[in-house]
């Protein structure tokens, strides 16, 4: 199941032309920032016609831009043909070592983590800019209605399980930096557009140690979250599990346990080591998977 389209594209001037770079700078290098910084703001990636008008480009100079960006993995297409940020590109945005070599270290783990649970497993990363979650890698539910999300989409902070899990570790005093900065968007009934309840969440999150997220992004989606640390106790990203909200609800203390128990395994493997003995990893598959 794949939550509604938002997509939240930069802003154009007043005549609603292409932005103009610096002087002497390169207009083809110039395209390839504008094409990259549009399809990273965007939630279900965009068409060739799509980006043509949006930039105001025609479609015949944009095609071998974009078929090379493909080619090179900084982006990927969809089944509808839509562009999307690739994992090179993901890659790049990434900060430490430690945060690009995540996605291959947490795989096997991620895996099964679905296998066990039956719905689709994200790993997500605090977004360059510090207002937002990107997911890093993903394994995709076999479900026939399932959460549907691309590596390199991006999800709000504030509405989501793994951007709450990730606010809620980060250093206090970084947390309030980007908590004074977030617009705290209202996507549903249920989404938290209060600083001073988004703050009780993040404490409710750091004591417990996962995010449950029913329906505050797009109605008909859930989403649990715990976070992962790195050697120094800092905390790396965040591993959550997506499904639709009417499978995901009656089992919400299993998945949690779920999720924890992988988080816990993918920290170990970055180096981190928790003052106590970390739980063994589950095997056997949930009973009320269904």
């Amino acid at each position: 199941m794949s939550p509604a389209a938002i997509r939240e594209r930069p802003g154009r001037g007043a005549s609603g032309r292409e932005r103009s770079g610096p002087a002497g700078a390169h207009r083809a290098a110039g395209r390839v920032m504008d094409i990259l910084e549009l399809v990273v703001s965007t939630r279900d990636g965009l068409a060739l016609r799509e980006l043509s008008a949006q930039l105001e480009v025609p479609k015949s100079s944009l095609l071998p831009l974009l078929r090379t960006l493909a080619a090179r993995g900084y982006l990927e297409q969809g089944a509808m043909g839509e562009y999307r940020l690739g994992g090179k590109a993901v890659e790049l945005g990434m900060g430490s070592p430690a945060h690009r070599g995540l996605p291959e270290l947490a795989r096997t783990a991620l895996r099964e983590l679905m296998q066990r649970t039956g719905e689709t497993v994200f790993l997500g990363t605090l977004a360059g800019d510090g207002v937002a979650v990107v997911f890093v890698d993903k394994v995709e539910s076999e479900q026939v209605i399932r959460y549907a999300a691309g590596v390199g989409d991006r999800r709000a902070l504030h509405a989501t399980s793994s951007g709450k899990v990730i606010l809620a570790f980060l250093p206090a005093p970084q947390r309030e930096k980007i908590l004074r900065a977030l617009p705290l968007k209202r996507y549903t009934e249920r989404t938290v557009t209060s600083l001073s309840a988004l703050r009780a969440s993040l404490e409710e999150v750091r004591r417990t140690g996962v995010c449950l997220n029913l329906d505050e992004l797009a109605v008909g989606a859930a989403g649990i979250a715990a976070p992962i640390f790195d050697r120094d106790g800092r905390v790396a990203g965040a591993c959550a599990i997506g499904g639709p909200t009417d499978r995901v609800r009656p089992r919400l203390k299993a998945l949690a346990a779920e999720v924890k128990a992988t988080a816990r395994v993918i920290s170990a493997l970055l180096g981190h080591r928790p003052p106590g003995p970390v739980a063994p990893r589950p095997v056997a598959p949930l009973k009320d998977q269904p």
